[in-house]
């Protein structure tokens, strides 16, 4: 019976993972009387439902949809959405018919490469995206002249950008780019702040050349063509969430 228990959601939680709303939208439609569990209409907030109840909204049973999990190789010049206004070419584009329903989780810009994830799976999504569940985030990138061992530890120490001050990091040289007055450096965040590595690096005088995120969590590039997108295990797909204190 507890095992039952705890696998049963808040309603307005089952009808945004299955699409309908968001959370607060879902919340709106219970209210109005639009939802109905095991044949009864509801509009109190707070029940919950569990595999073994039957959900309908408008008249028509709603399901949750399978939960999946993608990795995607981003190449340059790929908006992290899922259409753009712009016909720009965007990551939606890759995404094959059968992951209908998935979204980027955070995003990279445009001028920069390497992994993202994609997923359906609204909790994990909102967890990887979460500093306080530390998922570490690994970069390679390439910045204009050779910063100093100084510099590099005003970088691991933080800076403030747009008035807050970053999070610690791992800021590492890893050597000269050959024939140019360049540097490649390894960093590793456990944050995810709109361009802020660009934002960092340009603050202490080394703009950013190229930029490639190599990692997430343990999950490594490596291996991966570039645009690939590969469908995660259901058995990595649960460890992933359980790093993150889900079930």
């Amino acid at each position: 019976m507890a095992e039952e228990q705890s696998e049963k959601v808040r309603l307005h939680r089952f009808l945004a993972q299955c699409g309908i709303a968001s959370r607060r939208k879902a919340e709106e439609l219970i209210a109005q009387g639009k939802v109905s569990v095991n044949g009864e209409i509801v509009i109190e907030q707070g029940v919950k439902v569990g595999p073994g109840d039957r959900v309908e909204f408008d008249g028509n049973p709603i399901r949750p949809p399978d939960l999946r999990l993608y990795l995607y190789n981003k190449p340059l010049g790929v908006v992290t959405t899922m259409e753009d206004d712009r016909n720009r070419p965007s990551v939606g584009d890759q995404v094959p018919e059968s992951a209908s329903g998935v979204k980027p989780v955070g995003r990279l810009d445009m001028n920069t490469e390497g992994l993202i994830f994609l997923t359906n799976d609204g909790d994990l999504a909102h967890r990887l995206t979460h500093p306080r569940f530390g998922i570490e985030k690994e970069y390679v990138a390439v910045v204009a002249g050779i910063p100093t061992e100084k510099t590099l530890a005003r970088l691991r120490r933080g800076v403030v950008i747009d008035g807050e001050k970053t999070a610690p990091a791992h800021w590492e040289f890893i050597g000269p780019v050959k024939s140019e007055n360049q540097a490649r450096l390894r960093i590793i965040l456990h944050e995810g702040r709109n361009r802020q590595i660009r934002k960092m690096a340009e603050m202490v005088g080394h703009p950013v050349i190229s930029l490639r995120r190599v990692r997430i969590g343990n999950f490594r590039v490596k291996g991966m063509e570039q645009g690939e997108m590969r469908l995660i295990g259901k058995k990595d797909h649960e460890k992933l969430r359980a790093s993150v204190g889900l079930s």
